[in-house]
């Protein structure tokens, strides 16, 4: 990517103060418009150059779903590498306060490097972010995204297709399921270049007799016309 984001564009795109809060009550967030329509539409077209991929998934074949996603190969692409290494310090400062709410001791550094130099001495150091596309009648089973024994608990999704112009239906998911209690669904309402931040498996809510945990799912509903592509932006890596 010719073009990178500025910090100040991202700073008003993540707006911070507001998305922590939404993470903390809701479990996921909704940026502004990140990527401009340029910016979809060139991360769209590495879809199809192999060379920048490590792996390639049929969801059909591994019952997840419909569809085809690949994971990019290291080095990440400039603009991939931007949006993770700039988020990650915010967001670590998130889960940091959801392990202490849930009394869990681990604690994560405050760059993605120091993180990840973690996850590639357990073994994990295949990189996770991922470019997705859904044709009609695709979509993706509610899922978690786990990878190995270290994982980071928050991720991010971009949407690169404009809804309503370049495809319908196919909307982001996410489940909440709270104890003894029935799940609760949210379809998030995203636009191209808009992104939206979610709990990868656990996080803390709060009830009257205090903090419990929550488990979260997210998947994509069944495309109904046209092309869905989208980047999701995972920071620990694989084993």
């Amino acid at each position: 990517m010719s073009v990178l984001i500025d910090h100040q564009a991202l700073e008003r795109s993540f707006a911070w103060s507001q998305m922590e809060s939404d993470l903390s009550s809701e479990g996921f967030a909704i940026t502004e418009r990140v990527l401009s329509q340029r910016q979809c539409n060139e991360i769209i077209s590495w879809f199809d150059d192999d060379n920048r991929f490590r792996k390639t998934v049929n969801m059909q074949q591994h019952r997840f779903g419909r569809g085809i996603y690949k994971y990019f190969s290291y080095p990440l692409p400039d603009i991939v590498q931007h949006l993770r290494a700039y988020a990650y310090p915010k967001l670590a400062t998130c889960a940091n306060a959801w392990n202490e709410a849930q009394g869990k001791s681990i604690r994560y550094p405050q760059s993605l490097e120091a993180f990840l130099e973690l996850c590639h001495k357990k073994g994990q150091n295949r990189p996770t972010p991922l470019l997705l596309k859904y044709e009609v009648g695709d979509f993706n089973c509610l899922h978690q995204d786990l990878y190995g024994d270290i994982l980071f608990p928050i991720q991010m999704t971009f949407l690169l297709s404009e809804p309503g112009r370049d495809f319908e239906g196919g909307e982001f998911v996410l489940t909440e399921a709270r104890p003894r209690c029935q799940s609760k669904v949210e379809v998030i309402p995203l636009k191209q270049g808009q992104a939206v931040i979610f709990a990868v498996n656990q996080r803390p809510a709060s009830g009257a007799k205090g903090v419990y945990r929550v488990s979260m799912r997210h998947g994509v509903s069944k495309l109904r016309a046209g092309r869905r592509f989208a980047m999701g932006i995972i920071f620990h890596d694989a084993s």
